[in-house]
This record gives C-alpha cells, structure tokens and sequence, in this order.
C-alpha cells in the first residue's frame, strides 16, 4: 500500500522525471519501499541489500513454492495414476535434464547480450516452464510426458545464469555472498512450503493436476512481477562480446577451470545427499521411511535456519577459503555416513551426519556463485555463471547412478561407496588451494597496475 501511495502522489504533483516510464517510476517506488520496510525491521540478522534483490528473493520463494508442489508428487502421479512405469517415467526426466543443459548455455549467451539480457531470458524462462505444467497436467501417455519434462528442463535451464545474474548485478560486491545466501534460504523456504501445500492438496482432493495448475501459475505471477518491478540489465553494445567469441574466452580463463572441477566434485556431493543417502539409510542401515523423511526435514529446516549465520560467519575468509571450509564438512559428513552401522545408535548417527552435510551445503552454495561472480568479466558474467550452472547438470547427471550401482551391489560395496568422496576431497582441497594461490597472485597483481 506504501508503494501505491507514493505513486499515486507523484501523480496528482506531476513529479515524474523527464525521460522516465510509468514503469520504471513503479519500479524504483517498490524498490525503495521493499528495502526501507525490509530495514525498519531493525534486524542486525538481515543483510542491507538493494530492494530489486529482496524482490528477487520474494519471487524465488514463489517459484519454489510451485516447484514444491510437484517435485515429490509428479513421479508418484504418472506412475500411480497415469499408468506409466517409473522407468518410462525416469526417462522423461532424464531427458528434460538433457534440453536442461541447453537452456543453461543459451541462458549465458542470451544474459549477455545487449538484444535479449537477463530479464528477457527471465521471462522465456518462466514461459517454457508454465507452458510445460500445462502439457504435464494434460498428459495421459508417454509422449506428452516427454514433451512437457523437455519444456520445463529448458525453463529451469534458462532460469539459472540469468536469475544468479541478476542478483550478481544489483548487489555490492562486498554483499554478494550474503545476498545469494538470502535467495538460497529462499528457495528452501519455498519448497518447504510447497511440499506442504501439494501433501495437503493431494491428501485432501486427490486431484494431482491441481499440482501443476499451482505450479504454472507460479510461473505466470514470477513473469508478471519481473515484468512490472525488476529493471532490465544488459550489457552495452560497445562492451558486449560476440557469442562464440565470448565461450571462447570464458573456456580459457585458468582460474574458473579449476573452480569447475572442484564444483563438479561438490555437486555431485549433493546428488550423492538427495539421491543416494535415503535409499543407502533404509536399505543397509535399516532406518524406517518415516524416520527418513523426519531426518531429511530436519535437514531442510537446519539448512534453512544456518544459511545467514553461515554466511555471517565465513565473511572474514576468501571465497576458495569459505569453499575450503565447505569441502572439510562434507568429508567429515561423509565420514559420519560410513560409521553408520545398523541398531540402536543407527539414528543417532544419521542425525549427526545429516546435521555435518547440511553445514557443508549452506557454506558452499553461496560462496560457490559468488567466486564465478568474481571471477566473471561484467560482459560475460551470464556466461561464467553458465559454467557454473553447467557444472551442477554434470554433477547430478553423474552422481545418482554411482551411488545406485554401489546399493545394487553387497552391503560392504554400499558402504565402501562412502570413501570415495572423503577421499575426492583432498582433491578438491588441493585444487581450492591452488586457486586461492593463483587469486592472490591476480590481485596483488591489478593492484600494482
């Protein structure tokens, strides 16, 4: 009501700028109105960021909401009702990771280029995916499964780069980190919410397309709201670099080739933590389902509650420090996994380990964009942050089917299965080690110049 006032008033004054849209008045009115109401709050706990980013934020636990909404119910859906077996049904999904992959790349060229930009992309992003809610809430068959999981891996492909560009854009660089943190405690806010709503909504009506409805129409009041309230940001046309041009020089920068590997690694961490941990718990633990899904809960809400004070806490230290930090926790929740042994303790130890894992994920998600973002030249940063996003497809491309074929092998091979990645982490320390080296030489360096 706030920024409805304000607007109204400059109207009846005539106080519009020369130059200035409607739009772009509307735009920086709720701007300003969102940060100053966000800072009257007085909460020391909020970090001070820009209100285009808090909008952002806002709209990212809108369209985790919807994703929510389906994420946990769309398999059990097509298989239980639609008829489909969930091998057909892992195909679709494996294919919409594959059109995935392609939405990524367009998504950093089209973010960095001075005819689309990142709110463009954006909007195609949100387009694709209620467009693919829409054929997966009609669909009775194979095929329109596969086009409408095609549709949304596109969406969810273009939305990456040019969401984390954006909030890359609008924020400090001094508050960049805190600021992907606040926006990746929004996405677990709005799943949390979403997974909720759908279990209510499924339980209550038994209507599974109602899911999808909620989910494209997520999407359609995301889009709206970029449309009224975010500013477009693209780079000038004398500083834009061409489109093969641009790969090119962003595939030979040395440094972000060893953050890439080390990103792979800690991605496909999370793929083995989301993926593997829950089958390997009732499988060769003997944990019951219910107390899994207490455990995983429980590990949302710890992510959710630790990811600001995480951030708080490792802004003293370097991004491939913080990075470091992350590595350390994840070997030692991996280590706690493998101690794991089946009886009266076995619950006991799933806490502590879950507890270590999901540390390590709140220490790295945001440190992780944010040394792309540093690392990224302003007219190609869509592009690095591609990379980034990239890494995260390869990740969960290869995790899951290593961890499955370790569970279909014996219980001492699934249990083995967990030294692999406490050993990858000396890897990936080394390599971190490396980079931190070599961006301190890049700094000292620039400020010589």
């Amino acid at each position: 009501m706030g920024a409805l006032r304000q607007i109204q008033q400059r109207l009846k004054q005539g106080l519009f700028p020369k130059g200035r849209s409607l739009q772009s008045t509307v735009q920086s009115t709720v701007q300003s109105t969102v940060q100053s109401t966000i800072q009257s709050t007085d909460q020391p706990w909020l970090p001070p960021l820009p209100g285009v980013v808090w909008i952002l934020t806002l709209g990212r636990v809108l369209l985790h909401l919807g994703t929510g909404l389906v994420m946990f119910y769309g398999a059990i859906y097509f298989v239980e009702q639609v008829g489909l077996s969930a091998t057909a049904v892992g195909t679709a999904l494996g294919l919409g990771q594959l059109s995935g992959v392609l939405g990524r790349v367009a998504s950093g060229s089209w973010s960095d280029s001075p005819r689309v930009g990142r709110r463009n992309v954006l909007l195609l992003s949100a387009i694709a995916s209620a467009l693919g809610d829409g054929v997966l809430g009609f669909a009775a068959g194979f095929p329109l499964l596969v086009v409408g999981n095609l549709l949304m891996g596109l969406g969810v492909g273009l939305y990456w780069p040019a969401m984390e560009a954006l909030v890359a854009d609008f924020t400090p660089e001094e508050h960049r980190r805190e600021a992907f943190a606040v926006t990746r405690l929004a996405d677990v806010v709005g799943l949390g919410l979403g997974t909720a709503i759908g279990g209510l909504l499924v339980g209550q009506t038994g209507l599974y397309r109602l899911l999808f409805l909620g989910d494209a129409l997520s999407f359609v009041l995301f889009a709206v709201a970029v449309v009224a309230l975010v500013p477009d940001r693209r780079p000038a046309i004398q500083t834009a670099v061409g489109h093969w041009a641009g790969w090119r020089k962003t595939l030979s920068d040395r440094l972000l080739g060893l953050f890439v590997i080390a990103n792979i690694l800690f991605t496909t961490y999370l793929a083995q933590v989301e993926a593997t941990l829950p089958l390997y718990l009732k499988r060769i633990v003997g944990l019951a389902p219910a107390q899994i899904g207490v455990l995983f809960s429980g590990h949302i809400i710890l992510a959710a509650v630790a990811q600001l004070p995480m951030s708080r806490l490792l802004r003293p230290y370097g991004h491939a420090r913080s990075l470091a930090i992350a590595a350390g926790l994840f070997g030692a929740g991996f280590v706690a996994v493998w101690w794991i042994q089946p009886g009266a303790l076995a619950l006991a130890g799933a806490i502590g380990a879950l507890a270590l894992l999901s540390l390590a994920m709140v220490a790295y998600t945001p440190s992780g964009s944010a040394l792309v973002v540093d690392l990224a030249p302003e007219s190609l940063r869509g592009t690095y942050l591609s990379i980034n996003s990239l890494c995260w497809a390869v990740g969960y491309a290869v995790g899951p089917p290593l961890g499955g074929l370790a569970l279909d092998a014996t219980p001492a091979i699934a249990r083995g299965f967990w030294i692999w990645p406490v050993l990858s982490v000396g890897l990936v320390l080394g390599l971190l080690h490396w980079l931190d080296r070599l961006l301190d030489r890049h700094l000292n360096r620039a400020s010589s110049t």
